[in-house]
């Protein structure tokens, strides 16, 4: 069942006081529940259903973000004015732009 792969949370919302089980796939999907236990099973039943009406008309089914196949790269557009002064710092550092922002990100 590839409904089993994607992505699931679980969150409190203050506004409607209860917990809310989401799906990142499915962003405008959500389930409301007293408990998280609960949030959580509502909204995988929930994607279940809709991947089987999608299924059922022909519409395109998300592929699970698990199952995406990722290089580790991606591309970010700076002010010239920032990318000089990483470029600087990871000279003075003595590592590349690379690894000096990578490590910002992930850290």
């Amino acid at each position: 069942m590839a409904f089993d792969h994607y992505t699931y949370r679980v969150t409190w919302s203050a506004e409607d006081g209860e917990h809310v089980g989401l799906c990142a796939e499915f962003p405008s999907l959500s389930w409301l529940a007293d408990s998280p236990a609960a949030a959580l099973e509502g909204a995988r039943k929930l994607v279940a259903e809709v991947v089987q009406d999608m299924r059922a008309n022909g519409e395109t089914i998300p592929v699970a973000l698990a199952d995406n196949a990722y290089s580790g790269k991606f591309m970010v557009r700076i002010p010239p004015e920032q990318h000089r002064a990483l470029a600087t710092e990871a000279a003075e550092q003595g590592i590349s732009l690379n690894r000096l922002v990578s490590a910002r990100l992930c850290g």
